[in-house]
């Protein structure tokens, strides 16, 4: 089932290029349809930008990921992995906020249907003051009629909407910026508006318990990685890691790919790789406009990890406002003992990303003293930083227009990611969609046998 590609194997099939969530889960979806199915990732293990490290005795995941109840294409992939165990999914949304000086407050919803059930939350949400809390839930009602797919939608700044609202520079930065940040990876002043209604309006308002948080308890490496592998290695599909794609040509009745060391020959490809790499592999041919998606830019998140001689925090995960603390979750593995490892995971981390880790590590470590007293006198036995540059494509005012959907102009290449126009923002969901999506269409101009690529490119 592995081995180098050195020669073109014969046989065509197809050919997924990239493993990551998106890769995953259209290798998975096209191997299910009978099709053989030869999947290429550049690094060791599947899993894409979820993916783990060890230091000093720990697994680390690079990045803290979390997901919704909503997130149905994900929780059916988890399933599908047989990796649902290895997360832990509310049975209600509840995050305590934490302000310097303040005692939490517990911000959640009500067992009552939507929208009613985000209503006590934000009359009682005592971070801002009554009449700020009247003017956040009338938005919430406004928020509900915007329609995230209408022309013109993503041209619009979400935080133009807010203050068109009633939004002050308080209550974004308290209230909406919590949910945006963590979400778009971007704060509300340079979202998209299309892309915040879809999180506002699918997560938290229009299903009462959509928003419900479930978190990894393994390292995403076990939960994704490991675990596809295992899938398609009983699905008979051919994983090939440590393999590096440098070029896709297309034939009359097929494709070749070129890696280190050889080619393989293919009907059809997905290309599920991030933007900056899909553009410099994608025929010309298949995405003349290929260069406009540069535009999709990049935004960064850093996660500062700090390990604690004893347990500093009483919360598996909390959101801080007014502090350059953000989301703060505890990754405390079974044997931790006495030691609490809290991991600061900072959104938008424009000003962040470049900063010395020594400095990162020093403000969020007064950052947590500030919030949890315990932390000001307690050791730490160990601090790291981890960057991701690129974590996702920045999800700002008329991305729509940048984000292609599956097809391209060669019948039997499609592309998959989280930065195609899935309609979703660029999150683990919205990898899973595009691989279905991708693999679909696919399947779909198999079965049609198209013309050849030369007629469909002229």
């Amino acid at each position: 089932m592995t081995g180098p590609a050195r020669t073109p194997p014969g046989g065509g099939g197809v050919c997924v290029v990239g493993g990551g969530l998106a890769g995953i889960a259209a290798a998975i979806r096209l191997a299910d349809r009978g099709l053989p199915v030869t999947l290429l990732e550049n690094r060791p293990e599947l899993g894409g930008a979820t993916y783990s490290f060890r230091r000093h005795g720990l697994t680390v995941d690079t990045g803290q990921h979390v997901f919704l109840r909503c997130y149905h294409a994900y929780r059916d992939l988890l399933d599908r992995l047989g990796t649902t165990a290895g997360t832990e999914l509310q049975p209600r949304f509840a995050v305590p906020v934490l302000l310097p000086g303040r005692a939490p407050h517990l911000l959640a919803r009500r067992r009552l249907p939507a929208p009613a059930h985000l209503l006590p939350a934000l009359a009682g949400y005592r971070l801002l003051n009554p009449v700020e809390r009247v003017a956040a839930a009338r938005a919430c009602a406004a928020l509900r009629r915007v329609d995230p797919d209408a022309s013109g939608t993503d041209r619009i700044a979400f935080g133009a909407w807010l203050a068109a609202h009633g939004q002050g520079t308080r209550a974004v930065r308290r209230l909406w910026d919590l949910i945006t940040v963590a979400a778009l990876n971007v704060p509300s002043a340079q979202a998209s508006l299309a892309l915040a209604a879809r999180v506002f309006r699918t997560g938290l308002l229009e299903s009462a318990d959509a928003g419900d948080i479930g978190r990894p308890l393994v390292p995403l490496t076990e939960l994704h990685g490991v675990a596809a592998r295992r899938v398609l290695d009983r699905l008979g599909a051919r994983v090939l890691p440590r393999t590096r794609v440098r070029w896709i040509h297309p034939e009359p009745t097929g494709f070749r790919i070129g890696v280190d060391g050889g080619e393989i020959a293919a009907d059809g490809v997905v290309l599920a790789v991030p933007h900056q790499s899909a553009a410099a592999l994608v025929p010309p041919a298949a995405a003349p406009d290929a260069g406009r998606w540069a535009r999709l830019g990049a935004a960064p998140i850093v996660n500062v990890h700090l390990r604690y001689a004893r347990r500093v925090a009483p919360l598996t995960m909390a959101a801080a406002v007014e502090s350059p603390a953000q989301w703060i979750f505890d990754r405390s593995g079974p044997d931790a003992g006495d030691e609490q490892h809290l991991v600061v995971s900072l959104s938008a981390a424009d000003a962040e990303i470049d900063r010395p880790a020594a400095d990162l590590v020093a403000t969020q470590r007064q950052a947590l003293g500030d919030l949890f007293p315990a932390a000001r006198h307690t050791p730490v036995r160990d601090a790291f930083v981890t960057r991701e540059p690129r974590a996702t494509f920045r999800q700002g005012p008329g991305t729509r227009a940048y984000r292609p959907g599956p097809g391209t102009r060669l019948p039997g290449l499609v592309l998959a990611g989280a930065w195609t126009d899935t309609g979703w923002p660029d999150t683990m969901e919205g990898a899973v969609r595009s691989g279905h999506e991708a693999a679909d269409t696919l399947a779909h101009q198999l079965v049609a046998r198209p013309r050849h690529h030369t007629e469909a490119a002229r």
